[in-house]
């Protein structure tokens, strides 16, 4: 077993490559793969740069060159859904893409033109193990005016990514009702596309870090580091338990 596991920006991937022993560093297409180990498991640890194509690239990367059997991707997004707030982990029961519209030659919209699927399924064995490994992690959280340790809440379900950041509410509330996400980010999707058509399992894990609803301005600096370390930790407990 050899798990990619891939992040968009330095703070999502920072804690997991200051946590691993890193044997060997790769340079390939603008990006640095860290190669080494992880809580014991053989590991592949790479920042891809924020958007679609960069995440699809380094997908594929990771396949070619380390023959990774499984990719993680880790990092932040923002919520789609008000039961779902800033600190809480969404988890990919599936993915989508929602800034694909080809319905003009009959595909539904979100659907790649050429391909069977819509929606690229999560690995099973790979989101229990999430399950699982959340059960003994905890996160410091306000309350009352008081810092105290908390139990992270994850949400189990679709995750929607477009090359877009989403900032207002008629933008969040379309993608809501049109493709039923819990969050929404920029590059899980391709990932899991990657993914879909060299048969590797995948999950992807994300932190929210703001509401998609044109708070971002005053929330996402104050929680990015947070939500990022908290996805990290999650990561590594998963190593632990597959």
């Amino acid at each position: 077993m050899k798990i990619g596991i891939i992040g968009a920006m330095d703070v999502e991937v920072a804690k997991l490559k200051a946590d691993m022993e890193i044997t060997r560093t790769v340079e390939k297409a603008s990006m640095q793969f860290c190669e080494g180990k992880l809580n014991g498991k053989d590991v592949v640890v790479v920042k891809c740069g924020i958007g679609k194509v960069a995440a699809g690239i380094c997908a594929q990367i990771l396949c070619d060159l380390f023959d990774v059997t499984h990719i993680i991707n880790t990092g932040i997004a923002g919520s789609l859904d008000a039961k779902i707030d800033i600190g809480d982990v969404v988890v990919s029961e599936d993915a989508v893409y929602h800034d694909v519209d080809v319905t003009v030659f009959g595909y539904p919209i979100g659907q790649q033109a050429g391909l069977e699927v819509r929606t690229f399924p999560a690995d099973k064995t790979l989101i229990e193990a999430i399950k699982k490994a959340s059960e003994t992690i905890t996160h410091e959280v306000t309350k009352n005016g008081e810092t105290v340790a908390d139990q992270i809440h994850l949400h189990f379900g679709r995750i929607c990514s477009g090359d877009q950041f989403i900032g207002d509410d008629a933008k969040k509330s379309w993608i809501k009702s049109t493709f039923d996400g819990l969050c929404t980010e920029m590059e899980g999707t391709s990932i899991a596309h990657a993914c879909y058509l060299n048969h590797i399992p995948y999950v992807i894990i994300r932190a929210i870090s703001d509401k998609a609803d044109g708070s971002a301005e005053m929330n996402y600096p104050e929680f990015e580091k947070r939500a990022a370390e908290d996805c990290a930790n999650i990561t590594e407990q998963v190593l632990k338990v597959i």
